[in-house]
């Protein structure tokens, strides 16, 4: 399927390194970007990028953590972008690792982690799943994770919330679907990003200009659920479907 050119494109979380190459990707095609993030500074270099491809590029500053104003956020951002006009395309690309072992000992640890990767997102997509409904019309898509596909101890409380993340989304995509509005959750693998810096690396890591082309990719096409890099479509199924106890013999899935 071809993209369609000259859209208006939304951004939760612009700021993340696989949501800046989106945002970039979207610029090239000429579409009019609005990017929202929490850190200023970071929040401007990505918008220069992007304007520095001719792109018409407006941004607002937000904490996604503070779930009363989200609706807020939203709405400046809708009427900032669209000025009346229909809202095309809608990425939340925000969310945060945590560390497993302190969501163990600290339940403050673990409710913030569903916090950041459940509940604010949520936030976010009661207001734009409303008004995508309303307009009938729109690409909503949600960056998960392969984590919510199996609870591991290396992360099962990250995985957790964005497995519940999912199955929102499952519900989300049935109620639009007679309204025309796609919704495309993205499970990604492990990315070579900021966000994984303390991680050591192997052959599964993604690229972020590669996972971005993916995300784009899929959500022209109106994909339901998508793995990206695609190969974890074909690891992921054997993961989700090995007996416990045979996982719990094997290290380098029931490790930390």
């Amino acid at each position: 399927m071809k993209p369609v050119l000259g859209k208006r494109v939304l951004i939760f979380g612009a700021t993340s390194a696989i949501a800046a190459e989106v945002a970039v990707l979207h610029a090239r095609r000429g579409d009019r970007l609005h990017l929202v993030g929490r850190d200023p500074t970071r929040l401007a270099a990505v918008a220069a990028r992007c304007s520095a491809l001719g792109a018409t590029v407006t941004t607002s500053v937000a904490d996604f953590d503070a779930l009363q104003d989200n609706d807020a956020v939203v709405a400046h951002a809708v009427t900032t972008l669209t000025a009346g006009e229909p809202l095309d395309t809608v990425l939340i690309a925000h969310g945060v690792l945590g560390d497993q072992l302190e969501t163990e000992r600290d339940f403050g640890a673990a409710e913030a982690s569903f916090h950041t990767n459940f509940s604010s997102v949520v936030s976010l997509l009661v207001p734009l799943v409303n008004r995508l409904e309303q307009q009938r019309s729109g690409r909503i898509g949600v960056i998960t994770s392969v984590a919510g596909d199996r609870g591991r101890p290396r992360n099962y409380t990250y995985g957790a919330a964005k497995g519940a993340l999912g199955i929102y989304l499952q519900g989300v995509r049935t109620r639009l679907h007679t309204a025309g509005v796609r919704v495309t959750t993205l499970k990604l693998g492990p990315v070579d990003t900021p966000m994984t810096r303390d991680h050591k690396k192997h052959l599964l890591f993604g690229k972020p200009g590669r996972v971005a082309a993916g995300i784009v990719a899929a959500m022209d096409a109106g994909a339901a659920e998508v793995y990206v890099p695609g190969f974890w479509r074909l690891i992921m199924p054997v993961v989700r479907n090995m007996p416990e106890a045979l996982i719990q013999r094997l290290g380098f899935l029931s490790g930390r």
